[in-house]
C-alpha cells in the first residue's frame, strides 16, 4: 500500500505541488522566524557580553544635577578611591546624554532617539578600550569631538572637518579629531555617537567633576565579587554596583524578553498561514480521493481493507508533508537572511554574527509541516475508507448524503450562533470583554467555515441573474458550476474568508482609531507648530521659549511643562503653561477666567475639581518639587480635554522652584498660519539646531496616526501569505473542476461554445468563488471590529466606528483579481481540451 501511495504522489505532481507550496510557505515562516530570532538574540548577547568582557564591576549613579541636596553622581575623588582598591586594574568614568550631529544638508544624522553623546576616557596608554579609532584620535580639547564611522560616512566628514553638534543647549561647532568603530547598541539601532573630552561631557550632561557610571577592570586572578564588596561602602546614596557578569546576564534576559514579542507575532502569522493551508490540503486530498473513487473501490474489491485504504491516503500526506517541510525549512533559512536586509532598510544595523540554526527550528519545521498535512488529510482518508467495492462498477463519484449535510449544517449553525452571542456579550461588557470576544470570534469563524457550503447557494444565486445578463451562457454556467460541489466551493472560499476577516477587522479598527485621534487633534489644537527635541523624551533648553517669542510673525508661545505638586496629602501631576495657552490649545472655561494664570493662579478641569470639591476661588495648600510649601488659588475651571492636563500652573510659579525646568514640547502660533517662510523663521530663531523638530498640524496628525498606518502595513504584508495560499486553493479547485467536467466541456464545445467563452466560464467561476469568500470575510471582520471597538471606545475620546469603504472596495477588487489570476491555467487547460477525446472521457 505504501508503494501505491508513493506512485499516486508521483502521478499527480501538478496538483500536489500546490499542496506542497501551501505547507512550504507556512513552514518557511515558522523556521525563518525561529532562526531569525535565535540569530538576532545570539548576536545581541555576544555584543552584550563583549561590552562587559573587561568589566569586573559596573557602578551606576541615579543622581541628578538638579538635586542640590545630594551628589549628582560619582565624584572624581570617589573614582580615585575605587581605582586604588586591591584587584582593580583601572577605573573608567562615563557620562552621557543626547547629542545630535548635523549632516552637510543641516539635517540630523540618525534616528533622534538613538543619538547619543559621551566622554572619551583614555587610559595610561592614551586609548579608550571601548572604541577603536580608524582615523585620527580621541578629543583632548574643548573644541574637539570624535564621531562613529557610520555617522561620519553619512555626513561625509573627515578628520579636521568642522561639525555642528546639538545637545539640549545651543548648537556648537567642533573640530573632528577622530573616527571610531563601536559595538554600541544605539549606534547599531541607527543612531550616532559623539565623544567629547571628559570635562566637556561633564559640563553638558551632569556637573564638572562627576560621572554617571564607572567601569572597573580587574587585574588577572582578582575576584569580581570581592571588588564589588569593597566598592559598595564607597558609593554615593543614589548609586548601585553589580558585577559585569550579572549585568551581561541581565541584558541577555532583557534581549530574550524583548524578542519574544516579535517571535510570538511572527509565529502567530505562521499559524494563520498553516490554518488557511489546512483547507487547501484537505481540499486537495478530497479531490484526489474523488478522482480515484474507482481505483480505491477496485482495491477494496481485490481485498484491501478499510484500514489499508485509509493508511495509503495518510501515507501520501506523510510524503507530501515531509517534502514540503524540508523545502520550507530551506526557504526559512533564506527568509531569516533576508530579514537582516529588511532591518537595514529601516536604518538599523544588526550586530555581526553567523546565522544560528539550532535543533528547535529543524524539529519544529518537520513536526509542523507533517502534522498539519496529516491532520488535514484525516477526513479525506476516512471518506476514502468508506468507498464500497461496488463503486468500481459506477463511474459517478460519490456525493454527500442529505443526512450528512443536515448534520453538518445543524452543527455549524449552533457553533456560529454561540460564537456570535459571545461576541455581542463581550461587546456589551465593555473594556473587560476582549477575551470573551476572542473566544466568540474563534467559534464564529469555525461555525461559518462549517456553514459556508450551505451559504454558497443563496449568496451565489444573488449574482446569477447579473452574470447571465452580462456574460450570457458562460455567466449562467459559471454560477451553476460554482455551487455544483458546495463543500469544495466552501473549502476554497474559507481560505479567502479567513485572510480577509483578519485584514478587514484590522483595517476597520485602525482607520477608526486613527480618525478619532485625528479628530481630537484637529478639534482641539489651535497652534500652528509643535516644537520638540528629535530625541523623544528629551527636554528643550528654557532659552528655546524666549527665542521663539522673538521670532518674526509669532503671536503666541507656550510650553507644556510637566511637573507635580503635593496638594494636601496627595501628589497631583500638573502642566506648566503660560497665559497664552487658550490661543494654542482649545480650553473651554466652565467658571472663572484663564487670565487668572497671568496672576499666578491655577486652572483645573471640571472633573478633577468635582472629584476634590474644588471650585474657582478655592485656596489650596501645596508643596513644590523643592519641598517648599505655599498656597495657590484656583482662578478657573475648564472642560476636561485630552490635549491638556488636569491642572494647569503658570510656568513662572513652577520655575521658581526648579533649577532647570523639563520642557518636552512648546506650542507656537504664527500670524497667517503655517508656511515655509514661518517655519524657516522659527528654525533660524533657534540657530538652525538639527536636534529640534518642527511639526505643523499635518505633521502632528501624521505622527499621531503614523504608528497605526505602519502597523496596518506590516499586518497586510504578513497576511499576504494567507492570501497567496488561498489563491493556490482556487487554482486547485478549478483544476479539479475542469478534470471532472471534461466530458461536459467536450459536449459544450460540440454544441457551439467556443474556446473564448469556455475560458470566460472558468474565469467567472473563479471570480464568483473568490468574491463569495471575500464577502464572508469582510462581513465577519467588520462585525469583529465593531465588537472590539466597544471595548476600547471609553479610552479613546470621540471614538465612532468608521467603515473604510474605499479599502473594502479594494479588497473586493483584489479578490476578483485573485480569481482571474487563479483561473489562468485551468481556463487555458479547459479551452485546449479536444472535444472528441473529452466526450469519450468517463
Amino acid at each position: 500500500m505504501f508503494k501505491t501511495a508513493l506512485r499516486n504522489v508521483l502521478a499527480h505532481k501538478a496538483r500536489l505541488l500546490m499542496t506542497v507550496l501551501a505547507v512550504m510557505l507556512g513552514v518557511a515562516f515558522v523556521s525563518g522566524t525561529l532562526i531569525f530570532t535565535d540569530t538576532l538574540g545570539s548576536a545581541f548577547r555576544n555584543q552584550s557580553s563583549k561590552s562587559y568582557d573587561k568589566v569586573a564591576v559596573a557602578v551606576s549613579s541615579y543622581g541628578s544635577a538638579e538635586d542640590t541636596e545630594r551628589e549628582p553622581g560619582v565624584s572624581a575623588r570617589t573614582l580615585q578611591k575605587m581605582a586604588a582598591l586591591d584587584g582593580v586594574a583601572s577605573a573608567t568614568g562615563r557620562v552621557d546624554g543626547f547629542a545630535g550631529v548635523a549632516g552637510t544638508d543641516g539635517k540630523l544624522i540618525g534616528q533622534g532617539w538613538a543619538n547619543k553623546g559621551g566622554n572619551f576616557a583614555p587610559g595610561k596608554d592614551g586609548k579608550d578600550p571601548s572604541y577603536t579609532f580608524v582615523q585620527g584620535s580621541g578629543p583632548v580639547r574643548d573644541d574637539q569631538i570624535a564621531l562613529d564611522k557610520e555617522s561620519a560616512d553619512k555626513g561625509e566628514y573627515a578628520v579636521g572637518d568642522s561639525v555642528r553638534v546639538a545637545t539640549n543647549g545651543p548648537v556648537r561647532t567642533y573640530r573632528l579629531a577622530g573616527v571610531f568603530t563601536t559595538e554600541d547598541g544605539q549606534v547599531n539601532a541607527g543612531g550616532s555617537l559623539v565623544l567629547f573630552d571628559t570635562a566637556v561631557a561633564q559640563r553638558l550632561y551632569l556637573k564638572p567633576g562627576y560621572f554617571q557610571n564607572v567601569n572597573l577592570a580587574a587585574t588577572p586572578g582578582a575576584d569580581a565579587q570581592k571588588i564589588l564588596d569593597e566598592v559598595r561602602p564607597l558609593l554615593p546614596k543614589d548609586a548601585d554596583a553589580k558585577t559585569g557578569q550579572v549585568l551581561a546576564d541581565q541584558e541577555a534576559r532583557s534581549i530574550k524578553e524583548a524578542l519574544s514579542g516579535l517571535n510570538q507575532m511572527l509565529l502567530g502569522f505562521a499559524g494563520i498561514a498553516l490554518f488557511v493551508g489546512i483547507f487547501l490540503i484537505s481540499n486537495t486530498f478530497t479531490m484526489l480521493v474523488a478522482q480515484r473513487t474507482r481505483e480505491l473501490a477496485l482495491m477494496r474489491a481485490v481485498g484491501a481493507s478499510r484500514g489499508q485504504v485509509r493508511r495509503s491516503v495518510l501515507a501520501e500526506a506523510l510524503v507530501v508533508g515531509a517534502l514540503a517541510s524540508v523545502i520550507g525549512f530551506g526557504l526559512g533559512l533564506g527568509l531569516a537572511s533576508g530579514l537582516r536586509s529588511v532591518i537595514d532598510m529601516f536604518g538599523a544595523k544588526m550586530p555581526a554574527g553567523p546565522l544560528i540554526v539550532t535543533a528547535t527550528p529543524v524539529i519544529a519545521s518537520l513536526a509542523v509541516g507533517i502534522l498539519v498535512t496529516v491532520v488535514a488529510a484525516l477526513l479525506p482518508a476516512w471518506r476514502a475508507a468508506k468507498i464500497p467495492p461496488v463503486a468500481a462498477m459506477n463511474s459517478v463519484h460519490g456525493v454527500a448524503t442529505t443526512k450528512s449535510l443536515v448534520v453538518r449544517n445543524s452543527i455549524g449553525g449552533v457553533i456560529t450562533l454561540a460564537g456570535a452571542a459571545a461576541i455581542v456579550a463581550g461587546a456589551a461588557t465593555g473594556k473587560d470583554g476582549k477575551y470573551i470576544i476572542g473566544a466568540g470570534a474563534f467559534f464564529a469563524l469555525i461555525g461559518i467555515i462549517i456553514l459556508i457550503p450551505l451559504l454558497s447557494r443563496p449568496v451565489i444565486a444573488l449574482v446569477r441573474p447579473g452574470l447571465s445578463k452580462v456574460f450570457g451562457v458562460s455567466g449562467k454556467l459559471a454560477s451553476q458550476n460554482a455551487v455544483r460541489n458546495p463543500r469544495r466551493t466552501g473549502a476554497t472560499a474559507s481560505a479567502l474568508a479567513i485572510g480577509l476577516t483578519l485584514v478587514t477587522g484590522l483595517s476597520v479598527l485602525g482607520i477608526t482609531v486613527g480618525t478619532a485621534i485625528d479628530k481630537m487633534t484637529t478639534d482641539n489644537l489651535k497652534a500652528d507648530y509643535l516644537v520638540q527635541m528629535a530625541a523623544g523624551g528629551s527636554g528643550l533648553d528654557p532659552e528655546v521659549v524666549s527665542s521663539l517669542r522673538k521670532a518674526p510673525g509669532v503671536s503666541a508661545v507656550s510650553p507644556k511643562q510637566p511637573s507635580y505638586l503635593k496638594i494636601g496629602d496627595s501628589e497631583q501631576s500638573v502642566a506648566g503653561v503660560t497665559p497664552d495657552i487658550d490661543k494654542l490649545i482649545k480650553v473651554e472655561p466652565v467658571s472663572g477666567s484663564l487670565a487668572a494664570l497671568g496672576r499666578g493662579q491655577l486652572a483645573v478641569d471640571d472633573e478633577t475639581a468635582a472629584k476634590h470639591g474644588w471650585k474657582a476661588g478655592s485656596k489650596l495648600p501645596v508643596e513644590f518639587a523643592d519641598k517648599k510649601k505655599g498656597e495657590l488659588t484656583i482662578g478657573a475651571t475648564y472642560k476636561k480635554s485630552e490635549l491638556i492636563d488636569s491642572v494647569l500652573v503658570p510656568t513662572s510659579v513652577l520655575d521658581a522652584h526648579q533649577n532647570k525646568p523639563y520642557i518636552p514640547e512648546v506650542y507656537v502660533k504664527v500670524d497667517g498660519g503655517a508656511s515655509s517662510a514661518h517655519e524657516k523663521a522659527l528654525v533660524d530663531a533657534l540657530g538652525q539646531n538639527p536636534a529640534i523638530k518642527f511639526m505643523d498640524r499635518q505633521d502632528i496628525r501624521n505622527e499621531a496616526g503614523g504608528m497605526i498606518n505602519t502597523m496596518l502595513n506590516v499586518m497586510y504584508g504578513l497576511l499576504a501569505m494567507a492570501l497567496i495560499i488561498a489563491v493556490l486553493g482556487v487554482i486547485n479547485t478549478l483544476a479539479m473542476s475542469v478534470y471532472e467536467r471534461q466530458q461536459e466541456i467536450g459536449m459544450l464545445r460540440a454544441i457551439g461554445l467556443d474556446r473564448r467563452r469556455v475560458k470566460t466560464m472558468i474565469r467567472l467561476e473563479a471570480v464568483v468563488i473568490s468574491l463569495f469568500g471575500a464577502v464572508i470575510g469582510i462581513g465577519l471582520g467588520s462585525f469583529l471590529a465593531w465588537a472590539i471597538g466597544q471595548t476600547i471606545k471609553e479610552s479613546i475620546p470621540g471614538y465612532v466606528l468608521v467603515m473604510p469603504w474605499d479599502r473594502i472596495a479594494v479588497f473586493l477588487l483584489l479578490a476578483g483579481l485573485v480569481g482571474v489570476l487563479a483561473a489562468m491555467w485551468p481556463a487555458r487547460s479547459a479551452a485546449k481540451l479536444n472535444m472528441l477525446t473529452a466526450i469519450k472521457t468517463e
